[in-house]
């Protein structure tokens, strides 16, 4: 879904408008933390868009870039005692020379191989993250993370870490809709469309898919850190899998390619999850807890059959459809009408 640049500026205005306002609706310190969840996902649903939507390479390994950030900030801030920018910057760094050395041969595979490639940089890392118990805390986790700070200014509430988590969400927003909207953007589309006839007209398909996959391990590494400070502890369950296959349904369910999508798709599994999680058991007693996953996998089946481009980017482009069918048979009756007297 390609926006112009004025609809992205008054989407970006309405969006930023309506987050800082939402707090004064919210009661209490759970729904605060749904909200939270919410940018985070968006975080690492943006970059994953980027990666999967518009360069078109595979990828169920986005926890291991979302962990690492979380795992290296806390070393850098608990063990070293960095500030948490700094900590946060440094992880970043780390994460996004670890893409780059991953990605370079990693980027060689395509398809299922490339799948399967990054499903098993997700076992790697659990296995790492359990055993290696003297850097990461094993199964009990590490603990002890300091909240965020800015200088002397400490975010010790949820309301304060709203704000936060939220400002680098619509940071990250901005920046993508303008690679999107630049040469890059259409580069990564091309790469994705065919490698090939892309190579054929001067792209470098090698660079830009390091570079995207990059990019998006440094956006998911920032989810991390801020994960971190604002739970104060991480634990290799967060960073499982079936969040990286979580991550794609967000960014399948919100459309493929777009950045509103993802933000959209993030919203929506994250509400869901929440509602199945601690709703729907209480409204029907002895269910089994495997409601969840159910329900993902039925949305997913049902979105990829009737609403392929995902259920935002889909939805609208089938009412643009409309319209547009709607405009031709108004054409067509006025045309109509002009001729029958003429007869």
């Amino acid at each position: 879904m390609q926006l112009t640049g004025r609809t992205n500026l008054i989407a970006f205005v309405a969006l930023a408008g309506a987050l800082a306002i939402i707090p004064s609706f919210l009661s209490n310190n759970y729904q605060v933390s749904i909200f939270i969840l919410i940018a985070l996902y968006t975080i690492l649903t943006v970059g994953l868009s980027l990666l999967m939507g518009y360069a078109g390479q595979i990828s169920l390994g986005q926890a291991v870039f979302y962990g690492m950030g979380g795992y290296v900030t806390a070393w850098l801030t608990v063990r070293n005692g960095l500030p948490p920018l700094a900590g946060m910057f440094l992880a970043a760094v780390v994460t996004g020379l670890v893409a780059y050395f991953v990605g370079v041969p990693m980027l060689r595979l395509r398809g299922n191989y490339l799948a399967m490639a990054t499903l098993g940089l997700n076992v790697i890392f659990e296995l790492i993250v359990m055993q290696e118990t003297a850097w990461t805390g094993g199964p009990d986790g590490f603990k002890g993370i300091p909240k965020f700070s800015i200088g002397e200014f400490v975010f010790q509430t949820d309301r304060e870490m709203y704000f936060v988590v939220w400002a680098f969400a619509l940071l990250i927003i901005v920046l993508s809709l303008n690679i999107v909207n630049s040469r890059s953007g259409r580069a990564l589309r091309a790469v994705h469309a065919s490698e090939i006839a892309a190579e054929m007209n001067g792209v470098d398909t090698a660079h830009y898919k390091v570079a995207v996959l990059v990019l998006s391990a440094v956006y998911a590494s920032v989810a991390g850190s801020l994960y971190a400070f604002w739970l104060g502890i991480i634990s290799p369950s967060v960073y499982h899998l079936s969040f990286s296959i979580e991550l794609v349904v967000m960014v399948a369910i919100g459309g493929l390619a777009s950045v509103w999508g993802a933000i959209f798709g993030a919203a929506m599994v994250t509400l869901l999850a929440e509602f199945l999680r601690n709703v729907l058991p209480q409204l029907l007693r002895g269910a089994s807890g495997e409601q969840e996953i159910i329900a993902f996998g039925v949305i997913l089946i049902l979105v990829m059959i009737f609403l392929p481009e995902g259920l935002l980017t889909g939805s609208i482009a089938r009412y643009r459809r409309w319209r547009a069918e709607r405009k031709a048979v108004r054409d067509i009756e006025q045309a109509t009408d002009i001729l029958e007297p003429m007869q």
